[in-house]
């Protein structure tokens, strides 16, 4: 994917820059960047970026206020936080309040630009070891009262089996060749079993999913 529509939000002007700097080299167009989190999130609802690269710690709010209020004004922006933090509870915070995806601010470029793609493709989005610790968390709030999941709609076999894989964190691309099937059939049993399920995105059929033991 190509051309995605990013706004950053860091406090640290060179950091800024070079982050907006590596997005436009890599065909990406950077429609604003922003060094405090009330003005990013007044900037991004009237310039609609598609993925918003938030550092956790800014000057005015912190970064899990402005994904709040980003979701509260573009109900459909993608946010992949960027952060020198990995602390689990800052993670956590994150992802409770909306975001796609989290990255440590010690990831190569590389890592950094494909992230960018995947969160704009509406995949959650976290190195390994954090990856662990949402899992984790999902586990334990699925651990809970039990109950609710006696009417749960019906998935064919198929679907069920790519939900399995999306919550074993595979992307959509591994997810084809491990099936043996095109990336846009996978896609179209992932929009189904969100519509089947009413659910948003996938970092919800993810939560689903792992309540229900499907990862294991």
């Amino acid at each position: 994917m190509s051309g995605v529509r990013v706004m950053v939000v860091d406090d640290h002007p060179m950091w800024r820059e070079g982050v907006a700097r590596d997005l436009t080299e890599a065909g990406h167009l950077v429609v604003a960047t922003s060094g405090e989190g009330r003005q990013a999130v007044r900037v991004a609802a009237a310039v609609r970026p598609d993925v918003v690269v938030l550092d956790l710690q800014l000057p005015d709010v912190s970064g899990v206020e402005v994904i709040v209020g980003l979701r509260a004004a573009l109900p459909d922006v993608r946010v992949l936080m960027l952060s020198a933090s990995g602390e689990p509870q800052s993670v956590l915070d994150a992802v409770k309040a909306g975001a796609t995806g989290y990255l440590v601010k010690s990831a190569a470029p590389a890592e950094f630009l494909d992230a960018v793609r995947r969160t704009a493709a509406g995949e959650p989005v976290f190195t390994p070891g954090l990856a662990g610790l949402v899992l984790g968390e999902y586990r334990r709030l699925a651990a809970g009262p039990p109950g609710g999941h006696d009417e749960a709609p019906r998935l064919t076999e198929r679907e069920t089996e790519v939900l399995r894989l999306v919550a074993k964190g595979l992307s959509y691309k591994q997810i084809a060749e491990r099936l043996g099937l095109s990336h846009r059939t996978v896609q179209n049993h992932v929009q189904n079993t969100l519509g089947k399920l009413q659910l948003h995105n996938r970092v919800e059929l993810t939560r689903y999913a792992i309540e229900r033991g499907l990862d294991d």
